[in-house]
């Protein structure tokens, strides 16, 4: 009766030392295959947030289009959300100036609104310095047409 007392105790105690080992290793190997797919998700993120701030620009044309042609086709500002953004009083969108599409659309601090040159405008994703601007990962915005074009989400 002590025998089976002693193997009915034994085991109860838990895990093997052999089953402990064999479930490390099959979590290292599963940690080998997932890991590459979850290393570097920063292109894109930063892919997508040009695609994001894209999306917003066509969409801030518009909506200050229609506002301009709602508001008779002449001012050379419209208010959306109680802040004032500069129109192109020729075609009625933003402006490819400081005050017009960057101001439309709600660009943060995050994107940098190159100078206006023969109404086109570049934008462009800022690293997190916020300084240094991400190769590949810009489009430009013409105030003559309110369309975004020459999008590159290739951001290195």
């Amino acid at each position: 009766m002590n025998s089976m007392t002693a193997i009915a105790a034994r085991k109860e105690k838990g895990f093997t030392l052999i089953e402990l080992v064999m479930v490390i290793v099959i979590l290292g190997i599963l940690a080998a295959f997932a890991l590459p797919r979850f290393a570097d998700f920063g292109t894109d993120a930063k892919a997508a947030a040009i695609n994001g701030a894209a999306g917003s620009v066509r969409s801030a044309a518009s909506i200050a289009h229609a506002r301009w042609v709602a508001d008779g086709n002449s001012a050379a500002s419209v208010n959306l959300d109680g802040v004032a953004v500069d129109m192109d009083t020729t075609n009625g969108y933003p402006t490819a100036t400081t005050g017009g599409v960057d101001v439309a659309a709600q660009l943060s601090d995050e994107f940098q609104v190159g100078t206006e040159a023969s109404n086109v405008v570049t934008i462009s994703l800022l690293e997190s310095d916020g300084t240094t601007v991400v190769p590949n990962c810009s489009f430009s915005y013409s105030e003559l047409t309110g369309l975004v074009s020459s999008l590159d989400d290739t951001c290195e």
